[in-house]
Parts: C-alpha cells; structure tokens; sequence
C-alpha cells in the first residue's frame, strides 16, 4: 500500500522521536512516508536502520539538519526532491526538538540567553515558514470557507517549561514560552486556511518502551505520543485542538 502523504519531523532522536516515526511510517496507523531530520548523521543512520528492520515496508529518510535557517532550508530542498517522496504531498510536520538551559541567572550572558532563544525559537519560526510554504504549494491557497479541505497539521512538542518555570531556568522558559506563543499566533492566522496548528505539553517523561513504567502510568511511551499526533492530524474542521496536555497518569499536576 503506498504511503497516504508525507510527514517531516524534526527532533529524530531515540527515544520520542523515533517512537513517533515507527506510528507515523506504519501501514497500521498513519501509513505515512517519514523525513527525520536531526543534527548528528551517525544517530540519524542508526534510527533509520533500526525502525526499518522494525517496519520493513516503511519509507524512511534522513536528513542532517540543525535549526538555523541555512541547514533547515537546504533539508527541505532535499527532501522535495528525493526520489522516495516522489509525487506526496506534505501531510504533517513536527517540531520535536530537545533544548533546555539551566544556569544562575547573574551567571548567564546575553550571548548564551539569545543564542538559546536563537537555536530553539528561531528553529520553531523557520521550521513553521518552510512547512507552511509546502502545505500551501501542494494544496493550494483556498481557504475552508471556499470548500477546500483540510491542508495538514503543524504541531509542536512542548514542555511546562511554556507556561511556567523553575529557577534558573530563564532562557529554556523564554525559549519554551516564546515557542507556545508563536505557534497560537500561527494557530489564529493559518486555521481558516486550512492548517492545523497543535502546541502539545509534555509534561513527563518519554521513553520509546513499553514496559512496566508505562503501563504503570510513570512515564509516556513515545509510540503513544505518536498515536496522539495521528489522532490530532485526523480531527476535521468542525473541531481542531489547539493545545494539548500530556502526561503519563502518576505524573503529579
């Protein structure tokens, strides 16, 4: 069965990533041919290798790629030309990135604080930019109001980090909020367009196992986030989610 549409992810590491991608890329739930884009080659290659041993009948790909506007902009590039993405349309993208600085707050520098804000809020605004760009070259610019469907979904993984933070922690709080607050403006402006915009608060920790601590409700299994995303992807018009809280069940709120 070829794939329903294309998913960008970036953020492919490990552990939330890669329990993501394996939902996404199943024929079983999303049936989607996955971009993982991260910034370290070695672990990209190895994530790809392992979920296509689990996944044989997936399309995975790779892309190296940090947040700054070059890097991201020529992965995008790439993926719309590779050939194993031939003729799909861009379905979903998820901005997944782990990014957090702890430091005492007459101890930090401008040059720190802003270069944080830079690699994480930054990254959020030229990831958005691109995967806006796509959503509306392979589905057109009419909006819902015209009988147009639904163009994709934009979601972003966070943290409580957005609504509120622990001592030195200014710049991953800075960072988080600011993430949260960009992805409600783009929520206001691009939902009548047809995209979905989804700020998700993971709130907990996630493992891509399915194990005792799962079960147990002590922390999140990274293929139940996946499923989460897919569950949000394929909400209609009549009623879009926009911020989403989630936590395994012993996970004290």
């Amino acid at each position: 069965m070829p794939p329903s549409g294309l998913a960008i992810l970036l953020g492919a590491g490990p552990t939330t990533g890669a329990g993501i991608a394996r939902i996404l890329a199943s024929p079983q739930h999303g049936n989607m041919a996955v971009a993982l884009l991260a910034r370290r080659e070695e672990s990209l290659s190895s994530l790809r290798s392992s979920l296509r041993s689990q996944v044989p009948e997936a399309v995975i790909e790779t892309f190296v790629s940090d947040t700054s506007p070059a890097s991201l902009t020529s992965a995008f590039e790439e993926i719309k030309s590779h050939p194993s993405f031939a003729n799909l349309k861009l379905r979903l993208a998820i901005y997944s990135i782990k990014h957090s600085s702890k430091k005492p707050f007459l101890e930090e520098t401008h040059e720190a604080f802003t270069q944080s804000l830079e690699t994480y809020v930054g990254g959020a605004f030229t990831f958005s930019q691109l995967a806006l760009s796509r959503f509306f070259a392979d589905h057109g610019d009419a909006d819902l109001a015209s009988g147009a469907e639904k163009k994709g979904t934009l979601i972003f993984t966070g943290t409580l980090g957005a609504l509120r933070c622990n001592a030195e922690f200014a710049a991953y709080g800075a960072g988080r909020s600011g993430v949260r607050q960009l992805a409600q403006s783009l929520a206001r402006e691009m939902s009548a367009k047809g995209v979905h915009v989804v700020h998700t608060i993971a709130n907990g920790s996630i493992r891509d196992e399915n194990g005792e601590e799962q079960k147990s409700g002590k922390k999140m299994s990274a293929e139940a986030v996946g499923k989460t995303y897919l569950w949000l992807h394929g909400q209609g018009p009549e009623l879009w989610t926009h911020e989403l809280d989630m936590r395994p069940a012993q996970e004290k709120f």
